[in-house]
């Protein structure tokens, strides 16, 4: 079992851990243009754990900060 496997249920439950629903709702999109944005290699950068893709914060900082700056 890989180490990320392994700690599957705590990274789920970190409150530091957001969901494609979340960053969709965060910036205002539909789950299904994140879900493009992972497939073009755009957006924040996500971790896959089974099933499941998560975004920590500090990525999601990371990218909105990106945007800002190219936005200026």
């Amino acid at each position: 079992m890989s180490e990320i496997a392994a700690h599957a249920p705590e990274i789920a439950g970190d409150p530091d851990w957001h969901t494609t629903a979340d960053v969709a709702k965060r910036f205002r999109t539909a789950p299904g243009t994140v879900r493009y944005w992972r497939h073009i290699g755009y957006g924040p950068k996500s971790v896959k754990v089974g099933r499941r893709v998560l975004y920590t914060a500090a990525e999601i900082e990371r990218f909105e900060a990106a945007l800002l700056a190219s936005a200026a």
